[in-house]
């Protein structure tokens, strides 16, 4: 028999959010998932979030957490709560590359742009810092806001399949503390089910790569490691050794948790086997190795196993069923793609997935979601496990390649310290080698660049701008459409506080669209602004930027950075991202921008 948990809820509005059912990972409650609760609760839809498990992540597995996600918890309005639990981006940056975290340090790698010439363009291109997030601390703080604007979270559910009909979605679940198999209906279904998503399964997702690749154990411990790093602060330290049972040389990691007592460790193992159960002594003695230092007191906290993937869908929507974070993009966790590209999947969707529920934009919106956001999941698998790849130079640097005799690896890696030419060739190659890693740790422009090509967007006419630099690396600011709109700080004077804020401020804080216009163009465009708000019912904010205006450009930022005349404007979505532009004022501004509002809205 079919049982509804309420018979009252959310009639119209309704949406299930399924939840991590992966099978081999440690249970955790996503990003993807707890995001999309968020939004949508702050959008006021109603919706119902089930899991299996009963309560959020237990192990600390993603963490890097870049400034584009802040972007998306600053517009949700936690970005302050996220800073509380974050280690801060200062301390984050002098990756170790060593052979133990007590032994031969043979290079570190300025990371996450806190290298000086890179830190100019943190601060420059976003109003919020980077910083690490273990999940364990992230996914409480968004569920928990989620539940506090209206999220009904089901604990302890599990999701059992669905059908799909013109209307809606029936989902099947399994209360596993009392055993009871009910329905759900819902009108539409966000899959976040994790990298062996069901969902992503039972409704036949087309994929691209390989699962499974290689595998690796995490192990999180405590221990007081403040004398051997906090000189040298960072969030990862890479080691390489051989084999702890004499098996070739692999790199391992010690990651900071919590600076400097909680710290998560990660050593391959061969995925050929079957996974061992990895014991406390067991993870200690490959702990204890990597520290270089057996008389660390050492506390195991837990161990689990997880495998390396090259694998996205090519297709992330399937009728009224959408899939999001892991679920559709599996990859290493090199670069810190993770968590962020499952959060701003979410986010992609929500705003979207919310017009519509409330009759304010059409279904052809919900497309939008695949046209904008595969292209994304291709290009970070692809840059993630390419990072792993830029590892196999340094080992080749340090002539540590066809060995697997510890002291043979020694005497190799310690022929630097030689006035030789074999030690100065090694020098060199070393050096190249950890240059290289670059594209792991300060890869600007794919956390922030992406520019999307969708029905959601419409096109002014200009070609797309080149870049300049290296588009992985550098982030290039630019208003043309489908790119998201440049941060450049403004002066608001309408509240008489005349305090600082972004020009990522003036869209979304719910599902509001903005358009930029300056002096010249306020006659034109906030009229039209107000007749196509009040005309299709959604809200396009206009900002007047310029002297005596409610927004003053006081460091004349916005003129260098708007790339259309200042009768011009911007439109500008909920989600930050241009959607549309005019170079300068025209006649029939408000037919024509509701003409641009409707093609977005998919109003037509």
């Amino acid at each position: 028999m079919s049982v509804s948990p309420d018979a009252s809820y959310g009639a119209v509005a309704r949406l299930a959010l399924l939840q991590k059912t992966d099978q081999f990972r440690p249970p955790n409650h996503g990003p993807a998932g707890g995001t999309a609760a968020l939004a949508l609760a702050t959008y006021g839809v109603n919706h119902i979030v089930i899991t299996k498990y009963r309560w959020t992540a237990n192990t600390p597995r993603a963490h890097i957490t870049n400034q584009r996600t802040m972007e998306v918890f600053r517009d949700l309005g936690i970005e302050s709560d996220m800073a509380l639990q974050s280690t801060p981006h200062q301390f984050m940056g002098d990756t170790v590359f060593c052979t133990s975290l007590t032994g031969d340090e043979f290079g570190r790698v300025r990371t996450w742009l806190t290298r000086p010439d890179r830190e100019g363009d943190h601060l420059a291109y976003s109003p919020c810092a980077n910083c690490d997030i273990p999940q364990t601390y992230l996914e409480p703080v968004i569920l928990g806001k989620a539940a506090e604007r209206g999220s009904r979270i089901f604990f302890n559910t599990e999701y059992l399949g669905l059908q799909q009909d013109d209307t809606g979605v029936t989902v099947s679940v399994r209360d596993r503390l009392s055993g009871r198999e009910y329905t759900i209906r819902a009108k539409y279904v966000i899959g976040a089910d994790g990298a062996k998503s069901q969902i992503a399964s039972d409704i036949e997702l087309p994929f691209s790569g390989e699962m499974d690749i290689a595998g690796n154990m995490n192990i999180v411990f405590d221990a007081d490691l403040t004398h051997l790093v906090a000189h040298r602060p960072s969030v990862l330290y890479l080691i390489l050794q051989s084999g702890h049972n004499g098996g070739p040389v692999g790199l391992g990691v010690i990651r900071m948790v919590r600076r400097w007592n909680e710290w998560l460790a990660i050593w391959g193992y061969d995925v050929n086997n079957p996974p061992a159960h990895v014991s406390d002594e067991e993870a200690t003695k490959i702990v204890h190795r990597l520290l270089g230092d057996p008389s660390i007191d050492v506390k195991i906290k837990s161990t689990s196993l997880w495998r390396n993937n090259k694998c996205h869908a090519t297709q992330f929507t399937s009728g009224r069923v959408f899939c999001a974070g892991d679920a559709v993009h599996r990859h290493p966790p090199t670069n810190g793609l993770g968590s962020n590209t499952s959060v701003q999947d979410s986010y992609n969707l929500a705003w979207k997935l919310a017009l519509v529920l409330q009759g304010r934009a059409g279904p052809g919106l919900l497309q939008t979601f695949d046209e904008e956001r595969v292209p994304v999941g291709k290009q970070i698998v692809h840059r993630a496990y390419k990072s792993t790849e830029e590892y196999g130079p340094i080992v080749v640097a340090l002539g540590v390649v066809g060995t697997d005799d510890p002291e043979v690896i020694k005497t190799r890696i310690a022929s630097r310290y030689d006035d030789t030419d074999e030690g100065f060739e090694r020098r060199e190659a070393v050096r190249k080698a950890l240059e290289a890693k670059d594209y792991e740790f300060n890869t600007h422009g794919v956390e922030m660049g992406q520019r999307y090509a969708s029905r959601a967007v419409v096109p002014d006419g200009t070609p797309e701008p080149g870049y300049t630099k290296d588009p992985e690396l550098y982030y290039h600011p630019t208003t043309w459409p489908g790119a998201r709109l440049p941060h450049v700080w403004l002066v608001e004077t309408a509240s008489g506080s005349r305090k600082k804020i972004s020009t990522l401020d003036l869209p979304g804080k719910g599902l509001m669209f903005a358009l930029l216009t300056g002096i010249a163009g306020a006659a034109t465009w906030v009229p039209a602004a107000k007749a196509v708000s009040a005309v299709l019912c959604v809200e396009v904010k206009p900002a007047v930027i310029g002297p005596g205006r409610e927004y003053l450009d006081v460091y004349d930022d916005w003129a260098r950075a708007r790339e259309v005349e200042e009768s011009g404007c911007v439109l500008v979505r909920p989600d930050g991202y241009v959607g549309w532009r005019s170079a300068k004022k025209v006649d029939g501004a408000a037919k024509l921008l509701e003409s641009v509002m409707r093609q977005i809205l998919d109003r037509a």
